[in-house]
């Protein structure tokens, strides 16, 4: 066998290789992922004490402290097809952690329907006592993908950063073998499923600990219909008038309930 019969072998046995590999290869189109929602309740609590308020709230804390764990934990589910997603939340939010147990930041306030063909979002989400519905674009976030890989729920995931909110910054890890362009929450853009997100300013992390592969139905993606209809501008202006009073505590809840 010659030199040329050789490496025409070789690069027959590598085509073949790589179309066999290809045939194997298994991407998941549709299903759901289920995410825990991490909060650092103690980091949370201490950003709250300033000195207008840390008679009252320093003695909370510490009482907190002895009763509650650090972490709170939250469960979620992202139903998803190739071009739709559903987010809700897994369970009902209760007020069983104390005093701080309303902490808006460490609920889930938001049931929200995203349609990425036309990258557009419904949303059920509740402020305080309140329900709006929002219908509007879903949120450009201006990904920087790096090099970092991890394995999340099985998946290899690639880590991206972002900002967005001008002052939010986020970590995510999204896997294109999930090549679905949907995440947690409101988060999208990137070119596959989001199955960890953390905001480390913000103390809270999304991770993903399971995917089901499984086929979904049109009806399984329920878009949400009750709340007073709004548009992401006109929920910031309520919000704003709402909270004009609240001091410095205002830009905290307009992050939160925006976010």
């Amino acid at each position: 066998m010659n030199m040329k019969t050789t490496i025409l072998s070789l690069l027959i046995i590598c085509l073949f290789s790589g179309s066999l590999l290809a045939q194997n290869a298994h991407f998941t189109v549709s299903g759901t992922v289920e995410y825990e929602k991490k909060v650092n309740m103690y980091a949370l609590i201490k950003k709250r004490i300033n000195s207008d308020n840390e008679a009252f709230l320093g003695q909370a804390f510490e009482q907190y402290k002895k009763t509650q764990p650090q972490f709170k934990t939250l469960k979620s589910t992202l139903t998803f097809t190739s071009n739709k997603t559903s987010f809700n939340p897994a369970e009902a939010e209760t007020a069983s952690n104390g005093f701080f147990g309303n902490e808006p930041a460490a609920m889930q306030n938001n049931i929200i329907y995203t349609d990425l063909n036309t990258q557009s979002s419904v949303t059920n989400k509740k402020v305080f006592e309140e329900q709006f519905l929002v219908r509007d674009s879903v949120r450009k976030i201006s990904w920087k993908i790096t090099d970092e890989v991890r394995e999340i729920a099985g998946y290899s995931c690639r880590r991206a950063n972002a900002v967005v909110m001008d002052s939010i910054y986020v970590v995510a890890f999204y896997s294109d073998e999930i090549p679905v362009s949907g995440g947690p929450e409101s988060f999208t853009g990137l070119p596959g499923m989001i199955l960890g997100l953390a905001l480390p300013h913000e103390n809270i992390t999304w991770f993903a600990t399971k995917v089901t592969d499984l086929p979904v139905t049109e009806a399984q993606l329920k878009i949400p219909a009750k709340g007073k209809a709004v548009n992401n501008q006109t929920l910031a202006t309520t919000l704003k008038t709402a909270l004009k009073s609240w001091g410095e505590y205002a830009q905290m809840y307009f992050k939160i309930f925006l976010l």
